[in-house]
Parts: C-alpha cells; structure tokens; sequence
C-alpha cells in the first residue's frame, strides 16, 4: 500500500528540518567580532575552509586567526575582553564560551603559534580567571586580572643576524599580572616587569628591562571600542565573508 502524497511530503519536510537542526548544534560558538583592522586577515576553519575576514566580521570556537606582514587586527570577544594580533601571527581560539548567566561554563582557552599580541582581560577573566589559558610553544600563560603582550620568536633555520633576539617567549606585563608555567618551572610576573622563556624544559625568568618586544598598533587600535552591543554579542558583519576551500 503506497502511502499518501502529503504523508511522504510532511516526512520529507521533517527529515530536512531535523538535519538542519543537527547542523546548526554542531556550528561553532561566536567567539567575538573583528573591531579594528589594519590589512588583510584570515580565518582558517577545523575542516582546512578559509574565510578572509573584514571589520565587523565574527570570529568562532577554534577559529585560527592569520595576520599579514604588515596587519593588526583587533578582536573583542563576547565578554569583552580584547586580544589584537600584531603582524605575521598566527593565533588559535582553541575554545571560548561565556554566558553572563552561567559562569560555570566559563573558557577561553588560546594558543600563540607565531608571532604577538596584547591581551586585554574582560569579564570572564575577572569572575573566572582560573578558566583563561594561553598556550604558546614553551609555555602557558595564566591572568590575575590584567593587560599583557606576549611575543613568541621562532627558531631560525639559517644563521641569526646579528642583534637578533634569542627564539623563545617574552612579556611585558602592563595591569595587574601573569604567571607563565611550563615543564621548567613557574614564575610570576606585574606591572612593569618583562620575562623571558627560551624553551618547554627552561623555567620562566624575570629580565630587568625590555628585551626587545615591539608592540605599536595604529593610534586607533588605541581608543575605546566600546562593548559588542548591548546584548553582549558581537555585531552582525558589514558583508558577506569571502570562504577560499
């Protein structure tokens, strides 16, 4: 007995809806939004898919930011808390989640794979602090409440030129203060101090003066963005994103 148009219809209907439903509870949590931008930036996908991002564009959950030679992008995060990218970095959200109403599934969790950044701390580091990490090739990076720059230089195959900083991590810390742990050992850094972490097996060190960290954005990267929006969330993008697979 074949069953009724309209019966097979409802249930193609449903079929569409359910996978769409699927769909959508796998897509990615927004992260935050692109607030300042200073040149290209792109965004690369967990499935290799790269979107070219634009002011205003939204960054996600395990989104690993991408930044030219000559670009610095700002991202406010949804609990508005700031990290700009300094040019030629490279610089994964691992996972972030908040909602303002469940701070029991607080996370941010990063990793600085190349390159630097100034990181600003938002709400979520200072109810949970416990709950941010930055992990960068020789060491973690945990916040009391605070303004820092971190600076990763990678090993060179060839010769280092002459007056080149030594490949490890440097800060600078400029609020409050951080604590950098690694297999080494763990330090504790405040306002004013730099530190230095040459390797994973090495303990992080205070250094009396900078060591040579370079960090100056555009003047505007400077002035107060002000919140996502007045929900927490970040703001809808201007346009379309470009996606290169």
């Amino acid at each position: 007995m074949t069953q009724p148009k309209k019966c097979t219809a409802i249930k193609a209907w449903l079929a569409l809806m359910l996978f769409w439903l699927a769909g959508a509870s796998l897509a990615a949590q927004v992260a935050g939004t692109v607030v300042q931008l200073s040149g290209p930036l792109m965004a690369q996908k967990a499935d290799g898919a790269v979107r070219i991002l634009s002011k205003r564009s939204e960054v996600e959950s395990g989104d690993t930011l991408i930044t030219e030679k000559n670009t610095y992008a700002m991202v406010k995060f949804i609990d508005n808390s700031e990290i700009t990218l300094k040019p030629s970095t490279t610089f994964k959200v691992d996972n972030f989640s908040y909602d303002a109403d469940k701070p029991d599934g607080d996370k941010a969790s990063f990793n600085l794979l190349k390159g630097g950044l100034r990181s600003v701390t938002g709400l979520l580091g200072k109810r949970n602090k416990e709950k941010f990490e930055m992990k960068t090739p020789s060491a973690t990076i945990g916040i009391r409440g605070t303004t820092f720059i971190a600076e990763w230089v990678q090993p060179l195959v060839t010769p280092a030129p002459p007056n080149s900083q030594p490949p490890g991590l440097y800060v600078q810390v400029t609020d409050g203060s951080i604590n950098l742990s690694n297999q080494g050992g763990s330090q504790l850094f405040g306002v004013g101090q730099f530190g230095y972490v040459p390797s994973a097996l090495a303990p992080p060190v205070i250094v009396p003066q900078n060591p040579g960290i370079q960090f100056t954005p555009p003047p505007a990267f400077n002035s107060s963005t002000g919140p996502a929006n007045s929900a927490g969330a970040p703001q809808q993008p201007e346009a379309v994103d470009c996606i290169v697979r």
